[in-house]
């Protein structure tokens, strides 16, 4: 009892970032306990975390070396050599020099592949197994915030370079206006400071889309990766010979794989099969991002003006692309 009251008193004593490290110690705990990595084995298997994720790098590089091995892993030269040579010994591996003679090369044998598929086949029906139980939401939600994760401990580039090609695009359905107004009012108060006023104007154009919806003349489109909303753009009417362009967005998780560029391809595309004459859009300097997609696209600046629609004053843009 004493070391629980002294432990707690050296909690409640500590430096705001010292409490949130204790957060994600006791996240680490609790998630290193609910995969079941603390034992020596892994998996009901004779190896360790640490040599299956070895044999994982192995089944899935083209004939590394050991320093690739190691540098993608993090792990010290000398446990790592000593467990490739405990692989060689069970025919596990194969090597051949490279052409700097100083790097050796590996690859998986038949042997070790066969060893490594079944617990390849375990991991996956294991982590199957946890997310069964929730909902399809909740398991979004699970894998937004490992993305988050990643992507603010520097590993967005290697996230995104494995799903580069994997989103899809829709039309909308119920529960997407209201993730578009969240995700708008969300991203914007963090990387601009705009205020809940530009939540609510995003309510409005999504709110007029809805209950003045003319499907042959309008159109949203959502951007999906494994089943997450990554994006969206409309296509509204306003007038009869002009379209506009409205509410582009790309979550931070996705973007540099195209998905902005491939939302404004669509909406020329479909204003122009529609029949409309000019395509406008409305933005600011700060959406650099966005402004490049537009530029690339073909639109140009046709006007400004100053507002303080968002809690401050700005500079606002019109873009104008003759169809």
């Amino acid at each position: 009892m004493v070391d629980k009251v002294n432990y707690r008193a050296d909690v409640a004593g500590m430096r705001p970032i010292e409490r949130r490290a204790e957060s994600v110690r006791e996240f680490n705990r609790f998630y290193t306990r609910h995969i079941g990595v603390l034992g020596e084995a892994h998996l009901g298997s004779r190896f360790s975390l640490t040599e299956i994720r070895v044999l994982y790098e192995l089944a899935h590089r083209e004939t590394p070396t050991a320093s690739e091995i190691g540098d993608a892993l993090g792990l010290d030269r000398g446990y790592l050599s000593r467990t490739l040579r405990a692989f060689k010994r069970r025919g596990f591996i194969s090597t051949k020099p490279g052409t700097d003679k100083r790097r050796t090369h590996l690859s998986l044998t038949a042997t070790g592949r066969k060893a490594f598929a079944p617990l390849d086949q375990q991991a996956r029906e294991a982590i199957v197994g946890m997310l069964e139980p929730l909902r399809a939401a909740e398991q979004q939600r699970i894998l937004h915030a490992m993305r988050a994760i990643r992507a603010a401990f520097g590993d967005e580039s290697k996230a995104t370079t494995r799903t580069a090609a994997t989103y899809s695009l829709r039309t909308h359905r119920p529960g997407d206006m209201g993730w578009i107004v969240h995700r708008h009012g969300v991203l914007y108060s963090q990387e601009y400071g705009w205020d809940e006023r530009f939540e609510a104007l995003v309510a409005r154009v999504v709110s007029d889309f809805i209950d003045k919806f003319k499907p042959k003349r309008e159109r949203c489109w959502i951007a999906e990766r494994d089943g997450e909303i990554v994006g969206s753009i409309f296509c509204v009417e306003h007038s009869e010979t002009i379209a506009k362009l409205r509410l582009l967005y790309v979550e931070p998780s996705a973007r540099g794989m195209g998905i902005g560029a491939r939302l404004v391809d669509e909406v020329i595309r479909f204003a122009r099969d529609t029949g409309y004459e000019r395509l406008e859009l409305w933005t600011h300097p700060e959406l650099t991002s966005a402004r490049r997609i537009y530029a690339a696209a073909g639109f140009e600046l046709t006007a400004t003006e100053v507002h303080e629609h968002f809690g401050k004053p700005m500079k606002a843009e019109t873009w104008t692309l003759v169809l």
